[in-house]
């Protein structure tokens, strides 16, 4: 039986379109928190050279987050991960995990943006990159909310 048949619409390519991007970009988050967390100083040796930040900076501060900011932060990456994959698998908890990622986003900017941040954080790119994934995650929420009432995600 097919599923117009029995009352449910079809995926639409853009589902798959927008899973799949989703993932990739988010894959990028997971993989710069997982490298920071297990201090791979090649990784952050590359990160840092290029934005122009001295990677001992990046580790220090780091090291220094209280432990709410870092499970923020976890929130925040993973949440997205799982929402991007709970997409392509066409769930409705999609738009949950999403929603929890946007709560660890909003602490760990809470956390950055009242801590000591060092001044070589503070450049334009940084603050471009957090518009940037702020609205990413946003934009995949109403995404995954639309796609819900649609019928889409079940």
């Amino acid at each position: 039986m097919d599923q117009a048949a029995i009352g449910r619409p079809g995926t639409p390519w853009h589902l798959w379109v927008v899973a799949v991007v989703s993932l990739v970009w988010f894959a990028g988050g997971a993989n710069d928190y997982v490298q920071t967390k297990t201090l791979n100083m090649d990784y952050i040796t590359m990160a840092a050279s290029g934005v122009g930040v001295d990677p001992q900076v990046v580790v220090d501060y780091f090291a220094n987050w209280p432990l709410w900011a870092d499970i923020a932060w976890a929130l925040g990456v993973w949440g997205a991960v799982a929402g991007g994959l709970l997409l392509l698998l066409r769930s409705r908890f999609a738009f949950h995990a999403l929603v929890l990622s946007l709560i660890g986003l909003v602490g760990t900017t809470t956390y950055q943006f009242t801590s000591d941040m060092p001044e070589q954080f503070k450049s334009p790119f940084q603050l471009v990159f957090a518009a940037l994934i702020w609205l990413s995650v946003i934009a995949l929420a109403y995404y995954a909310r639309r796609m819900t009432r649609a019928g889409v995600l079940r």
